[in-house]
């Protein structure tokens, strides 16, 4: 099958600027390469996400830049890159190990140690305690987690810096800082008489090592998406309710199929005051839910499940649980990538799935499986914008630097910030599904 990238190369400019105006594609852009959105001078409203599913979401000006990678690796084409990945990783042997994620392009997670979601990933992390340099083809809250998690004499690595994700920013330090003022002035600090919390912060992993170590100080947790329910029981615990960021749909959807009203999972929006609602709606919450979304989830629509349902009778629909609610509802089933994944592989052959999550992992699955007919319910070829900027030239620049010594894009974080993180992330790893 013709990976997503190779589809996209294909294509001309004009051929794609014309499926554009159909809505055959959701950005032209998508077959230049992406160290042409890192070149100084591209945008003149400062970083962006560049093309893909978050190209219209808003970049804070912290967003971090990558250096314009070299002209050779520029220039380079992928049996050259490839080899060179290779000749690189058989140089460093059990010094490195590289972790993908299922999101990644096909040219890049074939070179990756092990491949996996967030929650695995995290655990994959602690596997090679040996390796001396850990290669995260991901995106930058994944290589922070890493980094907190991996021993203190280990290098962890973000092949392209300008890797972030739009979903985690939609939840700033400062911003979270101040609902929490705001929601302890209304409820106290005091436990009832149970002994829970008036309120218990939950983390999506979709989040900074700022969010994280913000839980670990406050009696809080991360969760992912295979052990958000996991996470949320363990929270009701020890808590009156729950204020859960970034991603309102996560938290919804997760909080819905355990029971909790809609009427009481009011939304946060950091911009207006109680977040838009009154005291008595958060007083009588149990879960505040934050104004954040997957730009890449969000596209999914019951439009899109009906027209499934209607090409292909007795079609089995699998969504990932950061789609907006109504297309969750309107599914088969909704579940982690991993979920997924395990779904389809235990399928009777000839099996019919329609997919509501990234572009690259459904075509990667339906490559794996072709006794099923697997296709993405979302016809247009629309990649995670931040997944997208992990490129095998970059993956062969940071790699070659390692064989001659050089650490390229270190992520490292504030060691205070680690220790609180850590806390958080620990719970995280006991709260198994």
């Amino acid at each position: 099958m013709t990976s997503i990238n190779t589809a996209i190369q294909l294509m001309s400019r004009q051929d794609a600027e014309r499926s554009s105006a159909r809505g055959g594609t959701c950005s032209p852009d998508l077959a230049r390469g992406p160290w042409e959105f890192d070149m100084p001078g591209v945008s003149n409203q400062g970083p962006d996400y560049g093309p893909g599913a978050s190209m219209t979401d808003t970049a804070p000006v912290s967003t971090p830049r990558q250096e314009v990678l070299p002209e050779e690796y520029q220039r380079a084409g992928e049996v050259e890159l490839e080899a060179r990945i290779l000749a690189a990783k058989e140089a460093m042997g059990e010094r490195l190990v590289i972790l993908g994620h299922f999101y990644q392009r096909d040219e890049v997670v074939k070179h990756a140690d092990f491949v996996g979601d967030s929650f695995q990933l995290a655990n994959a992390a602690l596997t090679r305690p040996d390796a001396e340099a850990i290669v995260f083809c991901g995106v930058h809250f994944m290589a922070e987690t890493a980094d907190i998690l991996s021993s203190p004499d280990q290098t962890v690595i973000l092949p392209n810096l300008a890797a972030g994700c739009s979903m985690a920013d939609m939840a700033d330090a400062d911003s979270v800082a101040d609902c929490w003022e705001q929601l302890e002035e209304l409820f106290g600090t005091e436990p009832d008489d149970a002994g829970r919390q008036p309120v218990i912060p939950v983390t999506y992993m979709n989040s900074s090592a700022a969010l994280k170590a913000f839980c670990g100080r406050h009696g809080g947790i991360v969760c992912t998406s295979s052990n958000a329910a996991t996470v949320l029981d363990w929270a009701f615990e020890r808590g009156q309710r729950v204020l859960f960021f970034p991603d309102q749909h996560l938290g919804r959807n997760t909080a819905k199929a355990m029971g909790v009203p809609l009427e009481r999972m009011p939304m946060w929006n950091p911009r207006k005051v109680l977040g838009g609602n009154t005291e008595q709606e958060l007083l009588d919450s149990q879960v505040i839910l934050w104004h954040g979304f997957c730009s890449v989830h969000k596209r999914f629509t019951v439009n899109q499940i009906e027209k499934a349902r209607a090409d292909y009778p007795g079609v089995r629909v699998i969504v990932h649980p950061e789609c907006p609610m109504p297309v969750v509802d309107a599914a088969d089933e909704a579940g982690s990538t991993d979920y997924i994944r395990k779904a389809i592989a235990a399928a009777e052959p000839g099996s019919v799935f329609a997919v509501g999550t990234e572009i690259n992992m459904v075509n990667r699955l339906a490559a794996e499986h072709p006794e099923h007919t697997i296709f993405c319910l979302d016809p247009v070829i629309c990649p995670c914008s931040t997944m997208y900027r992990i490129h095998p030239g970059y993956l062969a620049w940071v790699l070659e630097g390692l064989v001659a010594g050089v650490v390229r894009n270190q992520i490292g974080v504030d060691s205070d910030v680690a220790s609180d993180a850590r806390v958080a992330l620990e719970r995280m790893l006991a709260a198994k599904p």
